[in-house]
């Protein structure tokens, strides 16, 4: 076997591998320092028992994968730091639906949610530049198809971050969530753009509900500064795999997460959030399958055009190369020959005769 055949195409650019592992180290760190001091309130063997189940997933959707399309799993050819660099996905989005999600003493629940949150992503894909990728921002999906089909689940409580702390530390903790979101966004992710259209049309929406349903626009904007309203807006929707790279797209994307919550929120449906940028990334990949529909549909009709006119062409040049016809000439009718009459007309009376 070739060392083609051996070793898998890498998964992600050096770019994104080096966002992937800094997210994954920061949510890792918050996890502990969650457990540890703030007061994260979910039995602490559970973010363990999320990863394996998010790492089986990964690691058996991909083997199953690589052998329907007979390549080699992404997982080997390059050590342990490959199958490290290839789980950096699963860990981010294990740790953040246990993290996210309350769903009491039910631990298969928070499994279930995971499970879906993992295998969205072999799922639901769009085509883009070519490849299929998925759009559906996992972690966030997996948790709102919990509060979906679990009415009884929640989303972790706002205290849930800072329940042990008090004073200036209530406010160093989201003061350090946006440094280091913002550094990360800024530098690798490139979602600052995403971020304007979020935080500046949340702003709006939240003087818009208060002007036509007289919610208190002072507390929707409160909303803003709360630790959970920071970690969704710097790890939760500026996912780079399920969001639009160009500027003007990143600003539209994360002001419709926005206006869909607003409207969300003002029909009384709770956990607006995660709703509205499910929505949003559905209509995303709708609207990648639409232009790749198009996309075909034109370029077959191009073809098409482009048969007709060689068909066109190669009639014309068959059609000037033949030579040009001779006349043929009509034969002419032999007459019968007239005998020669007399002067006095003798032949002819004798024919009579």
């Amino acid at each position: 076997m070739s060392d083609q055949k051996q070793q898998a195409a890498p998964r992600h650019a050096p770019q994104v591998v080096t966002a992937l592992r800094r997210f994954a180290i920061s949510i890792s760190i918050f996890n502990i320092v969650g457990y540890a001091f703030l007061g994260f309130e979910q039995p602490w063997l559970w973010p363990f028992i999320a990863l394996a189940t998010a790492y089986t997933v990964e690691i058996g959707l991909e083997w199953l994968a690589a052998r329907n399309e007979g390549r080699p799993p992404r997982f080997i050819g390059n050590g342990a730091r490959g199958l490290v660099e290839f789980l950096f996905p699963a860990h981010i989005t294990a740790l953040a639906v246990n993290m996210l999600s309350y769903v009491n003493d039910q631990v298969l629940v928070m499994m279930f949610g995971v499970t879906v949150a993992v295998g969205a992503k072999w799922v639901l894909r769009a085509p883009v530049r070519g490849k299929l990728r998925h759009f559906m921002n996992p972690s966030n999906f997996g948790i709102a198809i919990i509060l979906v089909l679990f009415p009884w689940a929640s989303i972790a409580p706002p205290y849930h971050f800072t329940e042990h702390v008090s004073g200036p530390v209530d406010w160093l903790i989201p003061l350090a969530i946006i440094v280091t979101g913002t550094m990360l966004n800024a530098k690798l992710t490139n979602r600052m753009w995403l971020i304007a259209g979020w935080v500046s049309f949340f702003a709006l929406q939240s003087v818009v509900r208060g002007l036509i349903f007289d919610t208190a626009i002072l507390g929707a904007l409160a909303t803003m500064t709360g630790v959970a309203f920071v970690l969704f807006t710097n790890y939760m929707i500026t996912d780079p795999g399920t969001t639009p790279s160009r500027p003007a797209s990143q600003f539209a994307f994360g002001a419709g997460v926005a206006v869909l919550y607003g409207v969300i929120t003002g029909a009384g449906v709770a956990y607006g959030l995660f709703f509205a940028t499910a929505l949003v990334c559905a209509i995303r990949g709708g609207f990648l399958w639409s232009l790749h529909i198009a996309n075909k549909s034109r370029e077959q009709w191009e073809a098409q055009q482009r048969a007709a006119a060689q068909a066109t062409e190669q009639v014309a040049g068959q059609t000037a190369a033949q030579p040009a016809e001779q006349p043929v000439a009509q034969p002419v009718p032999i007459a019968a020959k007239a005998e020669p009459e007399g002067q006095d007309g003798s032949g002819t009376q004798e024919r009579a005769a």
